[in-house]
């Protein structure tokens, strides 16, 4: 068969690399995809919001599957899409797809169905925020509603803080129309988890946990990125907890999808944070986290592809998902600068030194070829060094160790990815 996926990150190379794994697979297309993706996949120059060009495209080749990595042409509808003409896809609707697009939505999702998550409201305007503001307790968080491609989140420490927030997203628009709208929530503490999950409309069937680091510096310090490293299993997501999850979280969202007459097929990432008062939900995603994808995937024993076809035709339960024993760590290098201004362009060296090893991979963030076909870096985030161990504390050691053999201009890591396992332990 041949299947086309759409992106161009890191998630989206892992994927390829996953699927490519699958003997049902003669053929990989990846939409723009990027240069460590070219060596799975054919890589074809439409972008990912070009939804009448990727309609066509798969009309043409014949695509049997397509799967839709981005979380922003699953908000814009691009499933709708390819189902009207005919065509197989994984991922959710556009009206499944809110889930992500609208944390506004999700937020009176999780109210209305009783699902726990953070006390908030929800505002359209900069003088009624500040209003608030005016008597909230602080330490608060403040959500751009829409897409804002993992970084529309401030902590605010003080009103004053909060108010520069407030013009930050409201009035400078930092991320355009994501900002018209702002949730303002309570500020929760404990540890945070990723549980990402395969969903067929009625049932729901996680995958192993992860955990992820936003922040751009060492001790959770500096701004908010789409995600500097991550690892898996998370030891903190404990027997108790997923029970809990399982009963008063992840069903329950599937469900209330359903009841609104909006049922979710594809991947529900769940952002969870472990508070003193249980488990409670901090974001919803409509898809494969990243860097969380490249962490997980690489621990999934399943064919891939028996899983998505499962997801799109209601059979999810008949699939016993299982994941390796082995742990996974993966370390984000960085453009230096990112998540703000960064340069583009520099040579990447020592590729080749992650070649014919089973437990260490290199999966490509924001690369491409240069005119003369080097690989150059091309984003804030470039590569995702990753690695499997017995346990996380050996998968941590190999993922850094292997951060050595690769280099460019610029580069950039945390140093402490995973420190919470030392922490635990």
């Amino acid at each position: 068969m041949k299947v086309l996926v759409v992106g161009g990150g890191g998630r989206e190379h892992v994927l390829c690399w996953k699927i490519a794994q699958s003997k049902q697979v003669d053929k990989i297309y990846c939409a723009p995809g990027n240069a460590g993706i070219a060596e799975v996949a054919e890589c074809v120059d439409i972008k990912p919001m070009e939804f009448d060009k990727l309609v066509a495209f798969a009309k043409e080749n014949a695509i049997d599957l397509t799967v839709v990595g981005m979380d922003d042409p699953l908000v814009g509808g691009l499933v709708d899409e390819f189902e009207a003409a005919g065509l197989r896809v994984f991922g959710p609707r556009k009206n499944a797809a809110i889930l992500e697009g609208s944390k506004a939505f999700s937020k009176d999702l999780m109210k209305k169905y009783n699902i726990p998550t953070a006390g908030y409201e929800t505002f359209e305007s900069p003088e009624d925020a500040r209003e608030y503001l005016k008597t909230a307790k602080f330490p608060i968080v403040l959500k751009a509603d829409g897409l804002a491609l993992g970084k529309g989140v401030l902590i605010c420490e003080s009103f004053e803080d909060a108010d520069a927030g407030v013009k930050e997203l409201m009035e400078d628009k930092k991320f355009g129309a994501s900002g018209n709208r702002i949730v303002i929530e309570e500020f929760m503490t404990g540890r945070e988890v990723s549980v990402l999950s395969f969903v067929d409309g009625n049932v729901v069937k996680i995958m192993s946990s992860a955990q992820d680091h936003k922040r751009a510096k060492d001790g959770d310090q500096g701004l908010n990125t789409g995600g500097m490293g991550n690892f898996s299993p998370s030891p903190f997501y404990t027997a108790d907890v997923d029970d809990f999850c399982q009963k008063h979280i992840f069903q329950a969202t599937v469900d209330a999808m359903k009841a609104e007459g909006r049922p979710f097929k594809g991947v529900i990432f769940f952002g969870l944070m472990l508070t003193p008062e249980g488990p409670k939900v901090l974001e919803y995603n409509a898809r494969f986290g990243d860097p969380e994808a490249q962490v997980v995937l690489p621990r999934l024993q399943n064919d891939i592809i028996d899983v998505f076809n499962a997801c799109i035709d209601g059979t999810l339960d008949q699939i016993d998902l299982k994941f390796s024993d082995e742990a996974c760590v993966t370390v984000v290098l960085a453009s230096d600068g990112y998540p703000e201004h960064y340069e583009k362009g520099f040579k990447i060296t020592g590729k080749e030194n992650f070649e014919g090893k089973n437990d260490y991979f290199l999966f490509h963030a924001g690369t491409k070829f240069d005119a003369e076909g080097n690989v150059v870096t091309n984003g804030g985030r470039v590569l995702d060094v990753t690695a499997l161990g017995k346990d996380l504390k050996e998968a941590r050691a190999k993922a850094y160790e292997a951060t050595e053999w690769v280099n460019f201009d610029n580069k950039y890591m945390r140093h402490d990815i995973g420190k919470a396992i030392d922490d635990a332990q």
